[in-house]
């Protein structure tokens, strides 16, 4: 496994300038924050690394294979949170992730054996049989979460995944998703604007307007200073 890469990514809306040559890795088993102020540029990373839409300028590896060349070999290879949940209210959880695999063609005992391990590591094995109307804010990241992770990618992208929950399911999510990386050796970016979701042994990407202000381990970054003051600092938000 390779990773991620993305190498001189640049894409405009209309003539507007959404990202202009963004660089950065993510190597296996690394958690990487990809902090930003609102509207610096995140979700439109994500919608490129996702393939929701296309640039001709720059390029993008997963676990080896380029996006732009081998878009189905490398979109096998990534799971996606988006901001928005998506789950089917009415199906319960369990449900939700059997008509997930469906669609990636998994079925029978390895969906059911594939179900049950995705919600053993993010701790909803008791959920499983309730409606996803039924859960709360934090039980529904987790089984989206499960459900990204149901056909072994071999990196998961979350944009803003703790949006709207309280802290203690904020500091939850942000603690599964680290030790899922660290034991699974998984690539992960976590899109966020919250530098209290930021480990000081992270992978750290600041991304402000549309370019890199900075990248490398948190502590590299910061040089001793609190990341709230430094992120500021660079994009001139107020951080949290």
């Amino acid at each position: 496994m390779n990773g991620l890469r993305v190498h001189n990514l640049s894409h405009h809306y209309g003539q507007k300038q959404a990202l202009k040559d963004v660089c950065f890795s993510v190597e296996p088993g690394e958690f990487c924050a990809l902090l930003g102020p609102n509207g610096a540029g995140k979700s439109t990373l994500f919608g490129l690394m996702s393939r929701l839409f296309t640039t001709d300028r720059g390029r993008i590896e997963i676990a080896g294979f380029d996006l732009g060349k081998n878009p189905r070999a490398a979109l096998a290879q990534i799971g996606i949170v988006f901001q928005q949940q998506t789950l089917d209210l009415d199906l319960t959880v369990r449900r939700n992730l059997h008509y997930f695999a469906a669609l990636h063609g998994i079925g029978g005992r390895d969906a059911a054996r594939r179900t049950d391990a995705a919600l053993d590591r993010l701790g909803m094995a008791e959920r499983a049989q309730e409606r996803a109307r039924d859960l709360n804010g934090g039980h529904r990241r987790r089984a989206e979460i499960a459900r990204a992770l149901l056909h072994d990618p071999a990196v998961l992208l979350l944009d803003e995944p703790t949006v709207g929950l309280d802290a203690a399911s904020r500091n939850g999510i942000v603690t599964h998703v680290h030790e899922l990386a660290a034991e699974s050796d998984l690539t992960v970016l976590w899109a966020t604007h919250l530098t209290d979701e930021v480990w000081t042994r992270d992978r750290l990407v600041i991304l402000d307007r549309g370019q890199v202000r900075a990248e490398g381990q948190v502590s590299d970054v910061t040089c001793g200073r609190p990341l709230k003051e430094v992120f500021l600092q660079m994009t001139g938000e107020e951080a949290t």
